[in-house]
């Protein structure tokens, strides 16, 4: 059997040839393909407006930045995530402030999130981990009129609220973004997005992918070669070729959630009975699209490392991951913002018992089985499921 690993893509000729077709024309960047995707994320989501970027941390950097913010003012996000959601507020002279999450959905905590709100609050990033939403409402209602709200929905295209309406259709904030990595639920390559309903945001967004260029909507321009940059901006666009594979992968996106969640339920089923592993918690009101399976081990209780189990799951091809070692455990931010080990307890019990398994919805019925198979096996399956850390 060839490596399984926790996380894969899954492109069939259909992407390859919506790729070459791009190739084969004129235009490979700054084409009608990109537009197109970007209004098919549109209809998906319901979202007025939506700007597709070179990956989504360039997206959350964007994202931060349009607001104008005064620098020294500060930013609240999880500490569970990836690094690219603390470093947005960075990159805009925020402070990033790091919050702990619920110990059963690992989405940041509302009542942990109250405590760190103060008058020099501007925005918060909740992060919709794993695929399963956080309470946006209840954030949304801290938030109130005055902070911003940027959904980090990096692992959650396909998803649904409490309310059952998608992510992304910026409901609950002003803007929310996408990734579209060869891990997430669907590709582009690399690639991101954000959708937005607000056109002033959508307009000083596609001006700041271009290095803060305007052009098409001026005025009285002295002729067509004309543009002025009225923004500080990056060259963060996404090409057509990019734009292509991710077009033809989103109307895949259905499938491919389905698929997931048919492996999460089988999981569910069957490592049930083993008593140093949680399996995850989905809140029964909202639709997790599962970008990943994060289990919780007692290795203390197991009597075997995390190094051990993943190494031994590595003998039988199995890949995994740790998703994540917490923003505020990091060497920067400790030096930089003064965050030490503690701070943040739920965050970091979790991380001790935290391991990702392979989930993706290429993976087979056999593959599935093996995973399976070889798990309980590393875990020394016996007894009655244990619940919670």
């Amino acid at each position: 059997m060839d490596p399984i690993p926790y996380g894969a893509q899954w492109i069939d000729e259909a992407d390859i040839q919506a790729v070459c077709g791009v190739l084969r024309g004129e235009l490979i960047t700054q084409g009608p393909v990109a537009d197109q995707f970007e209004r098919k994320i549109c209809e998906l989501t319901g979202a007025k407006y939506c700007v597709c970027l070179a990956n989504a941390t360039a997206a959350l950097h964007l994202a931060v930045m349009a607001f104008d913010l005064k620098k020294g003012t500060e930013g609240i996000t999880s500490t569970n995530t990836f690094v690219a959601s603390s470093n947005a507020f960075v990159y805009s002279g925020l402070k990033p402030v790091l919050a702990d999450i619920d110990p059963r959905t690992f989405n940041v905590f509302p009542e942990d999130l109250a405590k760190r709100i103060n008058k020099n609050t501007r925005v918060i990033i909740p992060v919709h981990f794993a695929g399963q939403p956080c309470d946006m409402k209840a954030i949304r209602d801290l938030a109130g009129k005055g902070i911003k709200i940027v959904e980090d929905a990096a692992h959650a295209i396909g998803s649904r609220y409490a309310d059952g309406s998608l992510v992304g259709g910026c409901k609950y904030s002003e803007m929310t973004v996408f990734s579209f990595h060869p891990v997430k639920t669907i590709t582009s390559g690399e690639g991101g997005a954000i959708t937005t309903n607000d056109p002033a945001l959508y307009d000083r967004l596609r001006a700041m992918r271009i290095s803060g260029m305007v052009k098409e909507t001026l005025k009285n321009k002295p002729g067509p070669w004309y543009y002025e940059v009225q923004y500080l901006g990056y060259n963060y666009r996404l090409t057509d070729i990019h734009c292509a594979l991710g077009l033809s992968q989103l109307g895949k996106l259905g499938k491919f959630v389905e698929r997931r969640r048919q492996i999460v339920a089988r999981y569910n089923k069957e490592f049930a009975s083993i008593p140093c592993m949680t399996t995850p918690y989905e809140r029964p009101d909202v639709f997790s699209a599962f970008h990943l399976y994060v289990s919780l081990i007692d290795f203390n209780k197991l009597g075997k490392s995390r190094k051990q189990v993943i190494e031994e799951l590595v003998a039988q091809k199995i890949g995994t991951q740790v998703h994540y070692i917490p923003v505020h455990e990091q060497p920067y931010y400790r030096a930089n913002y003064g965050y030490k080990h503690g701070d943040l307890p739920n965050s970091e019990k979790y991380y001790e018992h935290a391991l990702s398994i392979p989930l993706y919805p290429k993976m087979t019925d056999e593959q599935v089985e093996h995973v399976l198979k070889h798990v309980k096996r590393v875990l020394g399956f016996v007894g009655v499921a244990r619940r919670g850390f």
